[in-house]
């Protein structure tokens, strides 16, 4: 049975469980949990890390804890027991937990190890506090410890700072905001600027002396040098080393480490030095031998300086390598040290190059103790410590020293009878009274034990030694009395025995007769001669004697004159107990000499402090017994030298000695009568203040009232406790009095001298400090009305002394800080002055950090005290009184500019923040009383109204972000609390007081504001908290944003029809709410466009306005990343739902559908920008909202915005060419006019004109680098005309330049044909812009399928590839999922004209096939009814899908929609005849290049010779054969019978073209390769024979047929009797793109195997043109090899490789047959095609030794026949039309050129046979063998424009020109061998019918019009005939006219026409 547990209430899981039992809760370790019941071993509860889930789980998996329980019940509150700092620990440690392992997932190395050092820390510590051992004192440094941990990593993760009270956290509610302000604000700046340290220390650690000469001990002594003032500032550090250098006694650390103390921050400059010196102890020479002598002597080696500046960075110097130099001359041992310091150390000599002396050193800050805690690891290890000379800054009291520092100085003496000065050593000895050596009381330094007698160094020869060492002696006092010391100078000799000869001593006593001590300074002794056998153990003997020859007497003078041997040394006393001064000594013991006391008190202000501190009790007891002695007569001087004390104790010196005063007056003052004293003269100095002039003393007087009323106050106790409280009413009637002259002196203004101003401000300064002696003897309230009436009293008008101000607010500052004011009684008395004054300042804007600092103060009290009733009364006083001026100051403030300087900015943050706190503090104290009687108190609406505006901009202020640090989101929640809690008051008074008559808008639109900027502010948005923070934060204040939303809904309902004032200015700001993603909110807010739809549509009869500004601010808003998909659906939902039954409903439903589909693509947008690198979706994204800004929303300057974000993307992708049509999209939007525009993005203010030139050329900047130079060209010209225009001559040179610049690009650059490829989108989780559509993209270079399938994939990781290519169902589309079909099309050009035409570079037909591109296509093969397994082709059906773009490509994507498809099936015959055309006419391009030696190799051709012969020797054609010229075949398909015709037609071209490939292949085939062709030839002619052809000699000599590039063109035989006229064929039906694709379906039955082989032999593919094989082919012939080419080949096959399908075969040949007389017959691969007079020519040229050859049988009747257009044109389709009937001449699209003559025929010169003739060209192409066999020379053969297709231009006319009539065809043909004619007239053409789909006419004429016979030029300098140069292919579609009479011949070039007028975004 389950029973509520009682005691077990929370634990802690320490092992985890994974709750597969029924109703089991999964647990982790770590987590806490909270039990609700308990059964059997079992406990039901939850985990508070999720407190929805409840259930059950195992007891011993949880460890229990003490907790106590809130709210008991249903809905009870566990809070452990456990200490503040242990659960703040954990909660913090579990917090970080998250985040640490996010460091590392962002690779954040460095922080993530440091927090996990931390995190290790913590737990250490954690581990110490729970086990509960620790000392008080070591329990709050580890608290310390651990809360400066936890700050640290709060801060590194960008955390919240916590709030803490002595290491605990506090609650905010716990506390008044002020305090809190001020708690944060304490952290923070602990945080940003730590405090500096006082006090500094020096930690020397000596390592060794590295030195090649040692050999000898050392004694290293360190010591601080002040170089300015030239003298020690520290004792000495002394030290042994022994003979390696290294430090004597290692095991004790203690001496050779020391740390010097007490060092001030004015120590710590570059004038301070460590010296180092250091003393050899050895033979009196150092290199003297052994045995010299034994007796060991200190001696000078070397010294060391180092500045303390160096130490300043904060780096410990482990390893610091001091240079040691040696002392040359002995008698500057003393100085050695500054002259280095001087930089004089070139008088010195280094110890060694590598010598020097290692040490460590460490500048350490802070206290001694605080040092002590923090490097415990040197304390414990042992170091000696190293005092300052003297006593430190501050003297602490109880410090007890007794130090006398002596310096031996220098001596002077005599030779004594020596050739030589003496070697002298000065030896020290303390004797005390009885005559005894005093032991161990010499010490030479820190580090070394004290001795008993002391050794100077000796300085060889010299008899005026300087030593300057420093020894200290630390005698007892009681030892002082009676002693002396005594210095015995000794001659030490250099001889063998090294003896120590005594001559002399000096000695000097300790202590005068007087009890005076030897004073500091400088002694003279005198040195007294004796002999070495002297017995000076008897002291009595020579302490009568002279010591000093300062104090000789006169009778001694001959004593002086007798010697002259002198010894200096300087005394200097650090003593607590003992005194030099005699003064002090005179005033102790004035009751010896009475008739002294008034000098003595007169000379103790002349005493130095130290000297009155030390006998601090004794003085003062001394100067109370003269007071009672005689008050009198020394009434005043005793209370003079009592305000001197008292003062001296002000100084920071001297601060820590106020304690001993205090202990003084209440443990050992006893003058029970020194009150009435006391207050007679401090009344008599108080009366006389207002007409004294000089009023330093009395200032004085008042500085030390403090002490005095303590001893005042003392005193009457005493009496009090002496007499049983007599005189207590004339007690209080002093003190009255005393205040009474006070508040007169304070009411005086100062008239002219500002002496008394600064009189009442010291007053004013210490009187404060005199409330808590007060109310020892008066009640709270007499205490409290005493104070109100003196600061009452004080001067209140303004314009007094500022500084007077000051402190007059300072002493108001430190009432409401002292004791009296935390009573309510009188608190309730002081507040109205306090209120008072702090309203005047506030006023005038003065001394506001103070009021911050007086109202933080009064806000603590109150919070403390809010229990209390009197509260209540105190918020009521200062509502009234300061809340107005309070709102007032923040504006004030807030709106002043911030300062400059860094230290006043933070004091301006200071006050603005504590002003704010005080404010937030009142506001929270008010009551609805307190509300309500603040609104009542307003006697108009006016001042209603101002004050509601006011409060309302302070709120905005507070809300904003800089108003408080980041981390501050503590005080930010208690600021937000109140400002809600605020505004629901403030919300009432303005429903009731400004709706209906008295609306007001001002005040109604700064609520709204308020309100919205209050929800979005970033604290609130709790979604953004970790789970714990949220959780902690709802608990205690719920969420604020939803009761805020509520609110705003509330007002707005209230606001009837004033709703149309904000209607559209309020659409924006709560569009912004709605978008927060808290559903309560959203579900409250949005409803309100309903209403202002509403509310719209009533006024305008739409609602446009808010259409407008809903989109406008929808894009600025969700581009910030506000919203999401709930969001969207949300929106739509309730808004769709709120105007079901509304009069307007399609018109609103149009408008939510609208800003439904933008948010779509705005969330769409916002997704893909998230992505790091540039891709495809990005781009694509932009494209779809920029079209929807266009199209549908018609946003002119959100379509630009996004054009430029578009075109940046594009650059950043490199994608060039999609970047200029992007930017040519806004430069359409312009126009070449002067209209001025404004600075927008990054434009500045220009003119349209400007602009458009601008963006001109950064779009043909950006066309450049896309290698789209055909574009530039076009508006290289429209700039130029715009620069003709103007006459802006330079730019326009520019400008011819760089379009000369791009033609020179398009014939010498090389460009690569991208790939194109489809790509479907299908399934739900694709963004909306592309799901479940289909696209077609431009691939990048280089790119194949495989590659580009692999890019899409890794740009949508999450979508599944689609192995097949047939149309998905509906299933795919509807599916949460992302599929992905990709597969390659192929592009078909919408313009022919360019590919069409012979003779044009490749390079310029390259462009034309893969730019402008709006048609797609994809063929899919499959099979139809029964497959036949001998020969597939009879039933192989191809699916030929074509897809229609949206745009065409490229264009400012490189991926556009498919708008529309078509699907047709081509038959197996259809199929069969494509592939053969387009194998055709891939042979007849390889032929051609080879011809032209365009190929860099012959392989191509040799592959695809080998692919085509070999595969129809296996059996390739001839399945055609089988297939489709079998009987039953041509029976059954009856309407097939042209197709049938033209299939053998093509068969025949094939064997055609073959054999000529073959005789091209022969002369052009490497020798290693001749076996290869030998088998071709042998192949070729068996496939002859199957296919049933013997010969093609009859009219090949009389008609060679025309090849592109100039190939010789063979003419075709007679055809069949069956073969009927419609088989006349001009052009290949299908794409050009279908015969590469051959290769991707070939039969395997069908291959060749010799195409494999010579794909090895040759390593390459066979075709060249298989960078376009990208798709699935239907074709299965092996009429090409199944290798694909190197996709870095650019493609070579005729362009018109690339036409676009025509009509339907039906159509098709019907039009065709139309074209044709009655007589004509159709021209095929077996009818001889006429040639004109020019081709005629040619063959003269050619000679008869071609082959192959006519049959010469045949006469030339026979062998003409009618004109028919070659089926190997380039042309698709259109064929030449001559002449129109109104004479035009239509010029082709591409390339305009000025046309030469209105006659079809042409005037032809013959041209003779010599191979020199040639006609000009326009480039140096290279030359040819017009027939395949015959060689001219073994070089280059003669040119000829017809066999090389191209004229200047380069562009073949042949299939385009009419030809001449027969009978002047016949006599040039027949006449072969006659000499060259001149034609007479020109040939008329015959009018016949021409192909209705030729619109384009020769441009050029082939020969020269002159009757002239032409000039041979050399084949480098041809030049073309005209002068002008090309024009440029304007773009597709575009066709210009020329304008020719017809029958005339123009012997004048016509001028380049300049292109038509059009719109620049057709490119």
């Amino acid at each position: 049975m389950w029973i509520p547990t009682e005691h077990e209430k929370y634990g802690v899981v320490i092992a985890g469980f994974r709750g597969t039992i029924p109703y089991g809760l999964s647990l982790e370790i770590g987590d806490t949990v909270q039990i609700l019941e308990k059964c059997d071993g079992w406990y039901r509860g939850f985990a508070l890390k999720n407190p929805n889930i409840k259930g059950i789980f195992p007891s011993s998996y949880v460890h229990l804890k003490n907790a106590c329980v809130k709210n008991k019940g249903q809905f009870e509150m566990v809070i452990p027991t456990e200490d503040s700092v242990i659960t703040e620990m954990t909660s913090t440690l579990r917090d970080w937990g998250t985040m640490w392992k996010q460091l590392y997932v962002r690779n954040e190395g460095d922080l993530f190890h440091r927090l996990w050092h931390i995190m290790n820390e913590i737990l250490d510590l954690r581990r110490q506090v729970l086990v509960g051992h620790l000392t008080h004192d070591r329990m709050k440094d580890v608290k310390r410890h651990i809360t400066a941990r936890l700050d640290w990593g709060n801060e590194q993760l960008g955390l919240d700072l916590v709030p803490r009270k002595e290491y605990a956290m506090v609650d905010p509610e716990d506390i008044s905001i002020t305090e809190l302000y001020r708690l944060m604000e304490h952290r923070h700046r602990k945080k940003d600027t730590p405090v500096q340290a006082s006090s500094h220390h020096l930690f020397v650690q000596m390592k060794s002396l590295m030195c090649s000469n040692l050999g000898e001990e050392l004694e290293v002594i360190f010591s601080l040098f002040d170089s300015k003032e030239n003298r020690p500032i520290s004792e000495r550090f002394f030290l042994r080393l022994n003979r390696n250098g290294l430090p004597k006694a290692p095991d004790k650390p203690e001496r050779h480490c020391s740390l010097f103390v007490d060092l001030g921050s004015s120590e710590l400059r570059r004038d301070i030095y460590i010296t180092v010196h250091i003393i050899r102890i050895g033979r009196m020479g150092a290199g003297e031998k052994k045995n010299a002598c034994n007796v060991q002597y200190r001696r000078p080696f070397g010294c060391a300086v180092l500045s303390i500046a160096d130490l300043l960075t904060g780096e410990t110097k482990d390893d610091l390598i001091l240079k040691v130099y040696m002392c040359n001359t002995e008698s500057e041992w003393y100085q050695i040290h500054e002259n280095i310091i001087k930089k004089l150390n070139a008088r010195y000599n280094l110890t060694g190059s590598n010598a020097g002396l290692a040490v460590s050193l460490q500048l350490l800050h802070g206290d001694i103790e605080q040092i002590r805690r923090e490097y415990s690891s040197v304390f414990s290890h042992g170091v000696s410590i190293t005092r300052k000379l003297g006593f430190s800054n501050i003297i602490m009291p109880g410090e007890m020293r007794n130090d006398l520092y002596i310096t031996v100085e220098r001596g002077e003496f005599e030779k004594g009878g020596k050739s030589v000065a003496r070697n002298v050593e000065v030896t020290m000895f303390i004797v005390e009274s009885s005559g005894q050596a005093l032991k161990d009381f010499i010490s030479f330094g820190s580090g070394e034990p004290p001795a008993s007698e002391y050794h100077s160094f000796v300085l060889y020869h010299n008899n005026s030694p300087r030593w300057s060492e420093l020894l200290k002696l630390p005698i007892p006092v009681d030892k002082f009395r009676g002693a002396h010391i005594r210095f015995e100078f000794r001659h030490c000799s250099t001889k063998e025995k090294g003896e120590k000869k005594l001559f002399g001593f000096s000695f000097v006593p300790l202590m005068q007769e007087d009890g005076r001590t030897l004073p500091d300074g400088t002694h003279e002794l005198i040195v007294h001669k004796c002999e070495e056998n002297t017995n000076l153990l008897d002291t009595t003997r020579y302490l009568k004697l002279p010591f000093s020859k300062g104090i000789l007497l006169g009778n001694n003078t001959q004593a002086m004159k007798a010697t002259k041997e002198s010894f200096w040394i300087t005394s200097f006393l650090c003593s607590t107990k003992l005194t030099q001064n005699g003064d002090m000594l005179d005033l102790l013991k004035w009751r010896t000499h009475p008739d002294k006391i008034t000098g003595c008190l007169s000379k103790l202000k002349e005493i130095d402090g130290s000297e009155i501190v030390k006998f601090l009790q004794d003085t003062l007891d001394t100067l109370f017994g003269i007071l009672d002695e005689n008050s009198q007569k020394y009434g005043s001087k005793v209370f003079d030298s009592l305000v001197h004390i008292i003062n001296l104790l002000q100084d920071s010196k001297f601060h820590h000695f106020k304690p001993v005063m205090d202990t003084y007056i209440e443990s050992h003052f006893a003058g029970a009568l020194a009150y009435r004293d006391l207050i007679k003269v401090l009344k008599w100095y108080v009366d006389r203040i207002t007409e004294a002039e000089r009023q330093e003393h009395i200032q004085e007087v008042l500085k030390a009232q403090e002490y005095i009323f303590k001893y005042i106050v003392q005193s009457r106790r005493l009496f009090s406790l002496a007499t049983g409280g007599q005189n207590e009413d004339e007690f209080r009637c002093c003190i009255q009095e005393l205040l009474m002259s006070v508040r007169f002196f304070l009411s005086q203004e100062s008239k002219g001298s500002g002496a008394l101003s600064q009189s009442q401000a010291v007053f004013l300064s210490s009187f404060p400090a005199v409330y808590s002696e007060l109310l020892k003897l008066f009640d709270v309230r007499e205490v409290a009305n005493l104070v109100q009436d003196t600061l009452g009293s004080l001067p209140t008008i303004v314009h007094v002394d500022d500084s007077l101000q000051a402190v007059k607010l300072q002493c108001i500052g430190k009432t409401v800080e002292s004791q009296l004011y935390t009573n309510p009684d009188s608190r309730y008395i002081l507040l109205p002055v306090v209120l008072h004054h702090l309203h005047m300042h506030l006023q005038e804007q003065k001394d506001l950090i103070i009021c911050a600092r007086i109202l933080s103060n009064v806000f603590c009290l109150i919070k403390k005290n809010s229990s209390e009733k009197s509260v209540l009364e105190e918020i009521d006083v200062i509502v009234a009184s300061l809340l107005d001026i309070l709102l007032r100051t923040i504006l004030e403030i807030t709106s002043r500019p911030q300062p400059s300087s860094s230290t006043i900015r933070l004091q301006f943050q200071d006050v603005t923040g504590e002003f704010v706190a005080c404010l937030l503090s009142l506001l929270r104290q008010m009551t609805d009383r307190h509300y309500q009687q603040l609104l009542d108190s307003f006697s108009t609406k006016e001042d209603l109204r101002d004050f509601l505006l006011q409060i309302f901009t302070v709120f905005r202020i507070l809300i904003r972000p800089e108003m408080f640090p980041k981390d501050w989101t503590v005080m930010r929640l208690v600021a937000n609390n109140v400002i809600i809690t605020t505004v629901l008051y403030l919300s009432d008074a303005l429903r009731k007081n400004f709706l209906n008559e008295n609306f007001d808008y001002k005040i109604w639109d700064s609520y709204f504001y308020l309100a919205v900027i209050f929800i979005n502010q970033l604290c609130l948005q709790l979604e953004m908290f970790t789970t714990s923070k949220k959780k902690k934060v709802l608990e205690k204040y719920g969420d604020m944003r939803v009761t805020m939303g509520c609110e705003i809904f509330s007002m707005w309902q209230n606001l009837g029809e004033h709703k149309l004032h904000f209607i559209p200015a309020l659409i924006g700001p709560f569009l912004e709410v709605t978008l927060i993603p808290q559903p309560d909110l959203r579900n409250v807010m949005i409803p309100i466009f309903h209403d202002m739809m509403d509310w719209e549509q009533r006024r305008s009869g739409n609602f446009k306005q808010v259409e407008a500004k809903l989109i406008d601010k929808l894009d600025s808003l969700m581009s910030e990343g506000k919203g999401d998909e709930t969001y969207r659906e949300l929106f739509n939902s309730i808004l769709l739902k709120k105007i079901e039954r509304e009069t307007w409903r399609e018109s609103g439903v149009s408008l939510i559908a609208t800003v439904t589909r933008l948010m779509e693509r705005l969330l769409d947008y916002r997704d893909c920008m998230k992505m790091g690198e540039v891709d495809g979706k990005k781009i694509g994204c932009t494209v779809s909202l920029l079209n929807f800004y266009k199209t549908e929303l018609n946003k002119e300057e959100m379509y630009i915005r996004y054009i430029h974000k578009l075109y940046d993307l594009h650059l950043k992708a490199q994608n060039f060419t999609e970047a200029a049509y992007t930017l040519l999209l806004y430069d359409e939007l312009l126009e070449w006019s002067d209209r001025p525009l404004r600075e927008f993005l990054t434009y500045p203010m220009q003119t349209e004109w400007q602009r458009k030139e601008h963006l001109h050329l950064a779009i043909i900047q950006n066309f450049d680098r896309g290698k789209c130079w055909e574009n530039g060209i076009i508006l290289c010209r429209k700039i130029a005309e715009q620069y003709e225009s103007y006459y802006d001559y330079r730019n326009l040179s520019k400008m011819r330049m760089m379009e000369a610049s791009l033609y020179d690009k398009i014939m010498d650059q090389q460009r690569l044909e991208p790939e194109f490829f489809r790509v479907g989108f299908y399934g739900k989780k694709f963004p909306f812009f592309l799901r479940n559509k289909e696209f077609v993209c431009r691939g990048h270079d280089y790119e194949r399928l495989e590659a580009f399938q692999q890019r899409m994939l890794n740009e949508f990781p999450h979508a599944i590839a689609m192995q097949h290519a047939n149309q998905p169902d509906e299933t795919i589309f509807q599916a949460e999922a992302q599929y992905l079909q990709i597969y390659a099309v192929t592009p078909i050009p919408e313009s022919q004209e360019v590919l069409q035409r012979e003779g044009v570079p490749d390079n310029i037909k390259s462009f034309y096939k893969v730019n402008h591109i709006w048609k797609f296509r994809y063929d899919r093969p499959f099979h139809k009814g029964t497959k036949d397994k001998e020969n597939e082709f009879k039933s192989l059906w191809v699916e030929r899908t074509s897809l229609y773009l949206v745009q065409s490509l490229p264009g400012i994507s490189r991926w556009f929609e498919v708008e529309k498809r078509e699907v047709i099936e081509m038959s197996p015959l259809e199929n069969a005849i494509e592939v053969l055309e387009n194998k055709n006419q891939q042979l007849k391009t390889l032929i051609s290049q080879c011809q032209t030696r365009q190929m860099q190799n012959i392989n191509p051709l040799t592959m695809c010779l080998n692919g085509v012969i070999d595969a129809a020797v296996n059996g390739g054609v001839s399945r055609y054969q089988e297939a489709f010229f079998v009987k039953e075949y041509i029976l059954s398909h009856p309407e097939d019978g042209e197709k049938i015709t033209r299939l053998r037609e093509l068969m025949l071209e094939q064997a055609q073209i073959l054999e000529f490939g073959l005789a091209v292949h022969e002369k052009f085939v490497p020798q290693d390769m001749r076996p290869l062709h030998k088998k071709l030839v042998d192949q070729f002619f068996v496939m002859k024979s199957s296919l049933g052809i013997q010969e093609f000699s009859a009219c090949i000599q009389a008609s060679p047929v025309h090849f592109p590039n100039g190939s010789p063109r063979v003419c075709r035989n007679s055809a069949p009797a069956s073969m009927s006229p419609d088989g006349t064929r001009v052009i290949p039906r299908r794409s050009p793109l279908s015969y590469p694709a051959v290769n991707r379906y070939s039969s395997s039955s069908l291959s060749s195997q010799a195409s494999a082989e010579v794909s090895n032999i040759t390593g390459q593919s066979e075709s060249s043109d298989e960078v376009f094989n990208m798709q699935p082919s239907p074709s299965t012939s092996s009429l090409s090899s199944t290798h694909s080419a190197s996709p870095n080949v650019t493609s070579s096959a005729p362009s018109s490789a690339r036409a676009s399908p025509l009509l339907s075969d039906k159509h098709k040949h019907s039009r065709e047959n139309s074209c044709l007389s009655p007589r004509e017959r159709p021209c095929s691969a077996i009818y001889p095609t006429p040639v004109e007079p020019s081709q005629r020519l040619l063959f003269n040229h050619i000679g008869e030794g071609a082959l192959p050859r006519s049959d010469p049988n045949l006469s030339a009747p026979e062998k003409a026949v009618n004109p028919t257009p070659s089926s190997w044109s380039l042309d698709s389709g259109k064929e030449a039309k001559n002449m129109s009937d109104s004479g035009k001449l239509i010029s082709p699209p591409v390339p305009p050129r000025p046309t030469q003559t209105a006659s079809p025929a042409r005037h032809t010169t013959a041209v003779s046979p010599s191979p020199a003739g040639r006609s000009p060209m326009k480039g140096s192409v290279q030359s040819f063998t017009p027939s395949p066999v015959e060689y001219h020379s073994p070089g280059l053969i003669s040119n000829s424009p017809v066999l090389s297709g191209s004229y200047s231009s380069g562009i073949s006319s042949l299939s385009r020109c009419s030809t001449s009539e027969t009978s002047g065809f016949e006599n040039q043909v027949n006449e072969q061998s006659a000499p060259p004619v001149v034609p007479g007239p020109s040939y008329s053409a015959p009018e016949e019918p021409v192909r209705k789909e030729s619109k384009t006419p020769p441009p050029y004429s082939v020969y020269e019009r002159t009757l002239r016979r032409p000039v041979p030029l050399p084949h480098s300098l041809s030049i073309p005939v005209t002068s002008e140069p090309p024009a440029l292919p304007p773009k597709p579609l575009a066709t210009r006219p020329s304008h020719l009479e017809n029958g005339t011949r123009r012997t004048d070039p016509a001028p380049r026409p300049r292109p038509l007028p059009r719109k620049v975004s057709q490119l």
